[in-house]
């Protein structure tokens, strides 16, 4: 009796022996697609904000797709885009090699192409105009926040990503493309000719109203690299004109890198809370103005539908914390943050890791923020915005023309 049970021991340690050799050739099985998959999965599931992935199975969703045939690497760009899709987040993207360097480029030098920044819709699943960047082919053609890009080069962008879309948009300079267009209740077809897109991110000059009050006028159109550098040299700059008021207008300006965002915020106020923000765990953290700022004098900032993410987080903070006027129109209402992964064959993967707050603790993702003056302004040429014919940028100008004390007053 012991002897047949030792041996029956001793076959099934033989078994489990045999099993565990194959092991290390079972795992070579696994190929460079599926540990891609796997790797973009690996990063969502560590820091995605929403911790239903959802209302899903995430590990299931990754068996799923690792299933499917991937016999090259478009095969495994196509399952991790459909895998990341199943998050129905817009801002949650896979960008392949030449798509990732784009958006580093466009971060931080110039592009080429027609000059839109985009966004998918998450509910109606359209693209949409998030803001023409200034100076481009597409804020030339007057194509404004909020329209809707139906088809590009007559293909419909029913089924395009926010990165497929994009990639159809650049191309050579001189070259063209044919966006149709969806605005209110009307269709129409423009065609754009491609250019090279300079990310000069700050416009600045000193006005001089008829009373005699200098007013400094700031237009930021981008936070990339450069921005924060810039702001404040233009800051300096008219502080040594002798501005006595500010207006600083981020209109149709579509974001772009946090931390310019906060380094802005930080050169106008002397302390306060600048942003909470609120992962995946509910933690709460915030990020604090230290001082001191590079001027107390009054300010009135611009706002508008194009204004948005890192825009809408300066508009915010400053807003809150009783240290600007905003007029216009509400904001755009992007409250959420993404990361920047770097994959192990040169792509990227932003995901969405955290929401924002401002400091009165308003959650503004697909709200917005309310101006303090809610101003409409018609359509106006380029050559007229930041003039008498701007009735936003008057209101603002009427404003610090008005009273030093305002800010306090504002509702």
């Amino acid at each position: 009796m012991r002897n047949s049970f030792l041996k029956s021991l001793l076959g099934l340690l033989l078994v489990l022996v045999l099993w565990l050799g194959l092991q290390p050739s079972t795992a070579l099985a696994v190929s460079s697609e599926q540990r891609f998959v796997s790797e973009v999965w690996r990063i969502v599931s560590r820091a995605y904000l929403d911790e239903t992935f959802n209302h899903q199975n995430w590990w299931l969703t990754r068996q799923r797709f690792l299933k499917q045939p991937m016999p090259d690497r478009a095969a495994a760009y196509q399952a991790a885009q459909e895998m990341l899709a199943s998050l129905e987040d817009p801002y949650t993207r896979l960008l392949q090699p030449d798509q990732y360097r784009s958006l580093q480029t466009s971060t931080s030098g110039e592009l080429t192409g027609v000059g839109l920044q985009i966004t998918r819709d998450a509910e109606q699943k359209f693209l949409k105009v998030i803001a023409p960047i200034e100076g481009s082919p597409a804020a030339k053609a007057d194509v404004q926040p909020r329209d809707r890009i139906l088809a590009i080069n007559g293909i419909s962008t029913d089924t395009f990503t926010l990165d497929e879309a994009a990639s159809q948009m650049r191309g050579p300079i001189g070259s063209q493309v044919n966006l149709r267009i969806g605005r209110e209740e009307r269709e129409f077809d423009i065609t754009l000719v491609r250019d090279r897109i300079t990310l000069n991110p700050v416009y600045a000059d000193l006005r001089i109203q008829p009373d005699g009050k200098r007013i400094g006028y700031l237009r930021l159109s981008q936070f990339n690299a450069n921005a924060a550098d810039e702001i404040r040299e233009a800051i300096l700059l008219l502080e040594e004109q002798n501005a006595a008021g500010y207006i600083l207008d981020l209109r149709n300006n579509p974001g772009g890198l946090l931390q310019a965002g906060i380094e802005i915020t930080r050169l106008w106020l002397d302390q306060g809370t600048i942003v909470y923000t609120v992962n995946r765990q509910g933690i709460l953290d915030s990020i604090t103005a230290h001082g001191p700022a590079l001027t107390d004098d009054p300010l009135v900032v611009l706002v508008n539908q194009g204004t948005a993410s890192a825009s809408e987080i300066l508009a915010g903070a400053l807003k809150d914390n009783g240290r600007a006027v905003l007029i216009g129109d509400v904001t755009f209402g992007k409250g959420l943050i993404q990361s920047l992964f770097d994959l192990s064959d040169g792509s990227g993967l932003a995901v969405t890791v955290a929401k924002y707050e401002t400091p009165n603790h308003s959650d503004i993702n697909k709200l917005g923020i309310q101006p303090n003056y809610k101003v409409p302004l018609e359509p106006i040429a380029r050559e007229q915005v930041a003039t008498a014919a701007d009735t936003q940028y008057q209101a603002a100008i009427d404003i610090l023309c008005a009273s030093n004390t305002v800010l306090a007053e504002a509702p």
